[in-house]
């Protein structure tokens, strides 16, 4: 598909509209975890986000997004690292990428491990290693490669919120490093 058929700012619906479907419907998105492996295909560091939270805290984040309408699952996480982690991140995204877990995402806490205040979302989540250069980029502040060691030795994963340190967990003992 022409990456360019598919609007590449994300704006498919007007704000109105969006909010309006976030309401009635759940909404498809991926969640991704970058990282960078070693010459044996062990990860070696996992790349976390620092943003600002829709409730104004500063947190650690993982790359999420929704899939647009007319993109299939592999262009939705290569824009969604492009967006931010910079063009130059060089994602080794597999042809056919298989979801390591499904997140579902619901506004009221406590509902399930995972939560959105704006809308109830069922997320695909993805380990994808990063090769290239990175930089945050939009409205990311800092982008962080910690160690599997730092991240089960600190408590980072806690600055984390709506269940995406439940992910990176969940990331790592796919890959069996927990």
């Amino acid at each position: 598909m022409n990456r360019t058929a598919v609007d590449s700012e994300g704006a498919w619906f007007e704000p109105e509209h969006i909010a309006e479907l976030r309401r009635r419907l759940p909404i498809p998105y991926v969640d991704i975890v970058p990282v960078r492996t070693d010459v044996d295909g062990a990860i070696s560091e996992v790349g976390l986000l620092l943003r600002a939270s829709g409730t104004g805290q500063i947190v650690r984040a993982i790359i999420s997004g929704r899939v647009l309408v007319h993109e299939t699952l592999r262009e939705a996480i290569a824009r969604h690292i492009e967006k931010d982690l910079g063009p130059m991140a060089m994602p080794r995204v597999p042809a056919s990428p298989v979801p390591f877990t499904v997140a579902e995402y619901f506004p009221t806490p406590g509902q399930s491990l995972f939560t959105d205040p704006r809308q109830h979302a069922i997320s695909l989540a993805y380990i994808v290693p990063i090769d290239g250069e990175t930089e945050p980029q939009e409205d990311a502040l800092e982008l962080s490669w910690l160690s599997v060691q730092e991240l089960s030795e600190t408590t980072i994963l806690e600055e984390m919120d709506g269940g995406h340190d439940i992910i990176v967990r969940r990331a790592l003992a796919h890959a069996g490093m927990i």
